[in-house]
């Protein structure tokens, strides 16, 4: 590879080699990150090569050529878009209405009754590929050299883009081919991956911050590409991490070789450096079509970047050419759509609610609306702080978000369609459940109401958490049972649970005398718990499964932790000595045990029978636990005990109970239908205990 001393160039021709293997080299560093995803050398290295080529077109200008990898980023802005006209127009393809799987079987139907082939007949093969959410463009290449870039438009005329799409890394200036054809357009989408549009947003957020004006976060990976490419100023379109991938083409000349199909022409493209996606396949029949579909839409929401659903095309160009066009659009292909993950609706009212902690969420309640597959009526605000940025106020029309499971968002109001007199949105300064004072801590961002447990809300959701699996697990105490409990009067605190009787458990709504029986037979077995697991269990403010871990390894004991009296209770200092336990966590503990009423639940609580193992805590030698130091992993499900009850009686032996196998690894404890844990647990020569030979271990070391 050259090096820095390609400085001196006796030669007149050294000048024009060097460069030329410079620029060869950039390139195919260039091709590997941002196509193969596969980096071949650091940074820094590719950065003084770039220099290096910089500096040497510097002194010979005459040697620069379109296609240098100094050329990707355009310098003065552009007065304005010159016009192109498509040689080949660039048209939209039919979108299928059925969104169901069945949709792709439509359109196989179709095809073959154009094609007159009876049922009897061989299946037709078809090309699938994913439709990317993005900018449709059009790069011209004549004789390997990218000339000429340009937007859909209308299909028949777009914008010259040139300038912008050179700053896309992943779109090869030269086509990587000894032969290329004289002339080929190749068609495809730029588009934005997720994790360089939150990235992006998240730079946008600090220059507003910083008080940049102008700036602005942007509503979808789409429009922030979009955006990007329709700039003047092609520094701006460079400042956007943007992708690209191939999927069809225009205008051919001279490519006398081109293959006879669909996916052999996008490998070919492949083959010469262009990004094609490897999420394609070639089909056969509609049985194919149908598992394409349900497969990607299975996995659309772990993909890297947004799609809104597939694309199906008749695979030999001979029959696409047999088949034509109708009203504009290829009978050859199809869009076949997924339900859309964004859509308008309108904001009725904001609603705000309580959470078990006390924090208040303003939850936008909307015009129903089908997005993502269901008909969403509420999507949250998060907080004042996120419904100010957004800037949305009751009777917007605004877009809202869902995607897979993830809860649905309100990202963003159209203010040219608001009413002149919609007020801005403030958090109420009393809590619109129980009336208590409403407080913003320093340095947070969301609301709390001051209320407690006197709070029914909240009384509802500590109920609701501390009858949790992972907490006091009392099996058959759902949502609505609490409902009826908290909204009835039936308890006022945790204590409560355990005063009520099967015949007052019976008389509440859908509750037999068998549920009401299994139910108090449920909270009788939840009074033998851990320490660890009744402090998770109270919903302390920051307090989760492994601080409340820490906290009774450290103290052993309740009282050792809560002492006699508020003045006894272990201090900030004592709590900050604790591993992985901060200032916040720290205070939040301090102040829960100051409260008269919190000690009270806890000593009410003991007083129905709740207890467990205790310790001398941090004054025993944890290393003398028989289990100290070692790594164990849990695979399979085990039919003598869940998973949650090894884990934690495994911990309570000095385990580390990790989710994956490695070299590190002790014991691999497999349970039935063991999988890939298991597999690699074999390969590395871990020793493997089945359930059997796990209970006889952990009886021998708890009795020892």
């Amino acid at each position: 590879m050259p090096d820095s001393t390609m400085s001196l160039f006796p030669d007149p021709q050294a000048p024009a080699t060097t460069i030329e293997a410079l620029r060869r080299q950039l390139q195919s560093w260039e091709h590997a990150y941002y196509v193969l995803d596969t980096p071949l050398v650091p940074d820094a290295e590719f950065d003084r090569v770039f220099r290096q080529l910089q500096a040497l077109e510097a002194e010979h200008p005459e040697l620069v050529t379109p296609d240098s990898p100094t050329q990707r980023v355009g310098g003065k802005a552009m007065e304005g878009f010159s016009t192109v006209r498509h040689r080949v127009p660039m048209l939209s393809i039919r979108t299928e209405t059925d969104i169901t799987a069945a949709g792709a079987s439509a359109f196989d139907a179709r095809v073959r009754k154009e094609l007159g082939l009876e049922p009897g007949d061989e299946p037709v093969q078809y090309q699938a590929e994913l439709k990317f959410d993005g900018l449709a463009i059009n790069l011209r290449y004549e004789h390997g050299l990218l000339v000429q870039a340009s937007t859909r438009g209308d299909g028949e005329t777009g914008e010259d883009v040139t300038h912008n799409i050179r700053t896309v890394r992943q779109i090869p200036m030269r086509l990587g081919t000894d032969s290329p054809p004289e002339v080929v357009e190749i068609r495809g989408e730029v588009y934005m991956r997720r994790d360089d549009f939150e990235a992006l947003n998240e730079r946008q957020r600090e220059r507003i911050a910083q008080g940049e004006k102008n700036e602005k976060t942007f509503v979808n990976p789409r429009n922030a590409a979009a955006g990007a490419i329709r700039q003047l100023d092609a520094s701006i379109a460079a400042q956007r991490p943007l992708s690209f991938f191939a999927y069809g083409w225009g205008e051919l000349k001279g490519w006398s070789d081109q293959p006879a199909t669909q996916s052999a022409t996008l490998d070919a493209f492949a083959s010469w450096g262009v990004p094609v996606s490897a999420d394609r396949t070639t089909a056969t029949g509609a049985e194919d079509l149908v598992a394409f579909h349900t497969a990607i839409g299975q996995r659309r929401d772990s993909l890297p970047f947004d799609i809104d659903g597939v694309v199906y095309k008749v695979n030999r160009l001979i029959l696409q050419r047999d088949l034509g066009f109708v009203s504009r659009e290829p009978r050859w292909a199809v869009a076949h759509k997924f339900p859309a993950q964004e859509m308008l609706t309108t904001v009725l009212a904001i609603d705000i609610q309580v959470g078990r902690t006390g924090k208040l969420t303003p939850v936008a309640k909307l015009a129903p609306v089908f997005v993502g597959g269901v008909t969403v009526t509420n999507a949250t605000l998060h907080n004042e702080l996120e419904a100010l940025r957004k800037d949305v106020r009751v009777g917007d029309t605004v877009i809202v978000r869902r995607a897979g499971d993830v809860i649905p968002e309100v990202v963003a109001s159209v203010p040219d369609k608001r009413q002149s007199d919609a007020p801005v949105f403030t958090m109420p300064l009393h809590c619109p459940v129980c009336g208590s004072d409403v407080v913003r801590e320093e340095g947070e961002a969301d609301h709390r109401c001051t209320g407690g447990l006197f709070c029914s809300a909240q009384r509802k959701q500590a109920v609701i958490h501390f009858a949790s699996r992972r907490a006091m697990d009392i099996e058959g105490l759902g949502d609505k049972l609490v409902d009826q409990l908290v909204e009835g009067g039936h308890i006022q605190s945790l204590a409560d649970l355990y005063r009520l009787t099967a015949e007052q458990w019976a008389a509440l709504d859908r509750m037999g005398e068998r549920s009401a029986l299994n139910l108090v037979a449920a909270l009788e077995k939840s009074k033998t718990t851990t320490l660890a697991r009744f402090l998770f269990a109270l919903g302390i403010r920051h307090v989760g499964e492994r601080t409340a871990k820490e906290l009774a390894a450290h103290f052993g004991s309740l009282s050792a932790l809560m002492g006699n009296d508020p003045s006894q209770a272990a201090t900030q200092e004592q709590l900050l000595a604790i591993r992985d336990i901060g200032p916040v966590v720290a205070h939040s503990v301090h102040t829960f045990l100051q409260q008269a009423h919190n000690r009270e639940v806890l000593q009410d609580l003991q007083a129905q029978g709740i207890h467990w193992p205790e310790t001398d805590g941090a004054s025993q030698d944890s290393s003398a636990k028989p289990l100290s130091g070692q790594t164990i992993v849990l695979t399979g499900t085990l039919t003598q005990m869940g998973r949650d009850e090894a884990k934690d009686r495994l911990e309570a032996l000095g385990a580390k109970v990790s989710g994956s196998v490695s070299k590190k690894t002790h014991y691999v404890i497999a349970g039935l239908e063991a999988g890939s844990k298991l597999t690699k647990a074999q390969e590395l020569g871990v020793t493997i205990l089945d359930e059997a030979a796990f209970l006889a271990y952990l009886q021998q070391l708890e009795g020892a």
